[in-house]
């Protein structure tokens, strides 16, 4: 029997929340630009350097997102989700770079320290770039999240990434101000940039288990296992080679659905259809492939193990 194939709901268009990254990006370089050259310090300076990246980040993640949203057609039969993961890599090796930079002036400007000037301009220009980049990634990790979009929760932490770095400079900044220890500037720098490294292995990470298919979470495959034991009857209606993926912000599901063998196709393509409504009522960015098998026939358990 041809497998029952049920479409999930249309992804909504995300794209204005990349502009909006866009937007805060250029207005974080030019703040942090701007502090680093009335002062000098190199945590000002790493700071700004992050911001470029965001920025490119941003630019990269409107183009995902716009590739993305296109729908299936005859090349890519199953959409063009997937190139969420790319911008998401992406971003992550970005951050990886940035924190290289970071941890590298750190270095040079421990081992060759200079004095610091107008730190409470500097510190000022900081905090509102940081206020800046708070109010924004929360924005996009809450859509992200909500709309299952990999590029706007890397987006989005990475916005966060950044609002750590200005306050452990602004942190490092102050103390030196207060202390005249200007060597605390690289030491923050650096620690900062350790810091960051963790986040882009943790961006990466999550877009590799996207391109490998990884299955949905323990949670959702629990929720769908409870569903389909609702439906099921020992010895008449049982289930098996249930596998669920994600790919950006749809998933999906296959299953065999095993029923009595006299059943006509009418009845079991209409218990197909419950079922399925239920699942997709619980998970609407879900796409359920499903199989009719007759549960008397040996052949049946043969793909048990899928």
């Amino acid at each position: 029997m041809k497998p029952h194939d049920r479409p999930a709901e249309a992804t909504p268009d995300l794209r204005k929340y990349a502009w909006l990254a866009i937007v805060t990006a250029v207005l974080t370089v030019l703040l942090k630009g701007s502090a680093w050259a009335i002062t000098g310090s190199v945590g000002l300076l790493s700071d700004a350097a992050e911001s470029m990246v965001n920025l490119v980040a941003a630019i990269v993640a409107l183009v995902s997102l716009t590739i993305a949203a296109r729908p299936a057609d005859d090349d890519y039969h199953f959409g063009h989700s997937k190139a969420e993961y790319f911008s998401a890599a992406l971003e992550g090796i970005m951050i990886f770079v940035a924190a290289a930079s970071i941890i590298y002036l750190g270095i040079d400007r421990l081992l060759n320290p200079q004095p610091l000037g107008a730190l409470g301009i500097g510190l000022a220009i900081s905090i509102v770039a940081a206020v800046l980049n708070g109010v924004v990634g929360r924005i996009l990790i809450q859509v992200g999240t909500e709309h299952r979009s990999i590029t706007l929760r890397a987006d989005g932490k990475h916005l966060m990434a950044d609002v750590y770095t200005s306050v452990g400079v602004v942190v490092g900044l102050g103390l030196a101000w207060l202390t005249g220890w200007n060597w605390l500037d690289p030491v923050i720098a650096i620690l900062v940039g350790v810091n960051i490294l963790v986040t882009g292995y943790r961006l990466m990470s999550e877009s590799a288990s996207g391109l490998m298919d990884a299955t949905l979470s323990p949670e959702d495959n629990a929720r769908i296992q409870a569903i389909l034991d609702a439906h099921a009857e020992p010895g008449r209606i049982e289930f098996h080679a249930v596998r669920t993926r994600e790919s950006g912000a749809r998933q999906f599901m296959e299953m065999h659905m095993l029923v009595p063998g006299d059943w006509t196709v009418l009845r079991g393509h209409d218990a197909m259809e419950d079922l399925v409504e239920k699942i997709v009522a619980e998970f609407p960015a879900m796409r359920v492939t499903g199989h009719l098998e007759p549960v008397s026939h040996p052949r049946s358990y043969e793909d048990m193990a899928l």
